[in-house]
């Protein structure tokens, strides 16, 4: 069934392809962030291991939700390890400690990333694409995002 929603679908489209993009750097991040939930060391262990299944958790929740309003524009969310690492913005992985600062300075770099992204495409959403809607969901992504790199940064100090 055709979606009619009051958004033309060349619009409808081009919001896709970005929240596509969204939605690899989400799945890259949250894959980081399992990979130091699972690999941290030090003295911190512990506590580092809680902090971490938090955010893998938040970012999960994040990812679902994008690939559920890429599905509501009438479009088919990308689901491939592949695809996602054609299209993230993020890299797989850099040469780091397994300590608690190695992980937090990588994962804070990604997270800042995805918040400029999406701060980035809030006005186009909404005035280039008529997409009001979006441009609202990410402007609450990124909330999210800036509150996540928030207590990273705090272990920074």
């Amino acid at each position: 069934m055709k979606t009619t929603i009051g958004i033309t679908e060349e619009n409808r489209a081009a919001v896709s392809g970005q929240l596509a993009k969204l939605l690899a750097d989400e799945f890259v991040l949250y894959t980081k962030t399992l990979n130091a939930h699972w690999n941290v060391e030090g003295k911190d262990f512990h506590s580092m291991h809680v902090f971490l299944e938090e955010q893998y958790n938040q970012l999960q929740e994040l990812s679902d939700s994008i690939a559920e309003r890429i599905r509501s524009l009438g479009h088919y969310a990308p689901a491939t390890l592949k695809s996602f690492l054609e299209l993230t913005h993020l890299t797989e992985y850099s040469e780091r400690k397994n300590d608690s600062i190695g992980f937090i300075t990588e994962l804070l770099e990604d997270h800042n990333i995805i918040i400029e992204f999406i701060r980035g495409n809030i006005t186009p959403f909404a005035e280039d694409f008529k997409d009001a809607g979006t441009s609202d969901f990410i402007t609450g992504l990124m909330e999210g995002h800036e509150k996540m790199a928030w207590m990273l940064r705090a272990h920074l100090k």
